[in-house]
């Protein structure tokens, strides 16, 4: 059975899109057979994985609404597949957008995504999902869904303010919709290492959260920043990058921590 992940913060801009397709794409290329599920109506993540989201027939807004299954509305990447990575892509585009409202008067509609999902968890090992920066309809669809959260966040001090307000809602979304919700870890993104506040904040986050900051480090890196004009993950576009490395050994750890546990 799959484990359902969220990849989640309220503050925009931290690299989440960036960290789904590239951990998508790194459990891929280690093996793993995974989902990634796109939340976000703008659709970064589905053009970030080599998918044409203006051309989509099916999108995980019609899944939400129930008018078609995870396996009808996946595709793959060729792109993906011919370097190695193929995963299935759960794509998302404007028409999400319309979804907030039309699940308004629906019963249980923070569940709609978990229940789809449960009955495609048998296919997967892994499955991500892609949350918006805002708390919304579509992100406590997600947080009902998983098991637990990656954390993508920068070490600077706003990002420690944005933290808190995450873990809130996450403790809020545990005691009242999803028992089995947690944060899984914090995974350092962008980061500097010469830059002195950067390694300050990362030894408090170490501190203050322990074992649940992920070892592995994503450094600041223009290769992964370049890779979605180009249509595809930075492990595609750039194996060699240090980008591009670090996120394998990221899914590394994920696949490790996972059998620990």
């Amino acid at each position: 059975m799959a484990k359902i992940f969220c990849i989640a913060n309220q503050k925009g801009g931290v690299g989440k899109t960036t960290t789904t397709v590239n951990l998508a794409a790194g459990l891929a290329k280690l093996g793993q057979r995974v989902l990634m599920v796109d939340l976000d109506p703008q659709g970064n993540a589905t053009m970030g994985s080599g998918v044409d989201k203006r051309q989509l027939k099916l999108s995980v807004y019609d899944v939400l609404l129930e008018s078609a299954s995870i396996a009808e509305a996946c595709v793959t990447s060729d792109k993906l597949v011919q370097a190695g990575c193929g995963y299935h892509v759960l794509g998302a585009n404007r028409e999400l957008a319309g979804a907030e409202v039309e699940l308004v008067d629906v019963e249980r509609r923070e569940k709609r995504l978990k229940k789809a999902l449960d009955a495609a968890a048998v296919d997967y090992d892994f499955i991500l999902i892609d949350c918006p920066p805002s708390l919304s309809m579509l992100t406590l669809n997600g947080l009902c869904s998983a098991h637990g959260v990656i954390v993508p966040m920068q070490c600077e001090y706003f990002a420690l303010e944005g933290l808190t307000d995450l873990v809130n809602t996450i403790k809020q979304v545990h005691a009242n919709l999803n028992k089995e919700l947690a944060i899984i870890g914090l995974l350092r993104v962008m980061f500097d290492p010469r830059i002195t506040l950067q390694q300050q904040v990362s030894d408090q986050l170490k501190a203050h959260f322990g074992d649940k900051v992920f070892n592995t480090v994503i450094p600041r890196n223009v290769r992964l920043a370049e890779a979605p004009s180009y249509g595809v993950p930075g492990v595609v576009f750039d194996p060699a990058s240090k980008g591009a490395q670090a996120f394998v050994a990221f899914a590394q750890e994920m696949i490790e921590r996972l059998a620990t546990h």
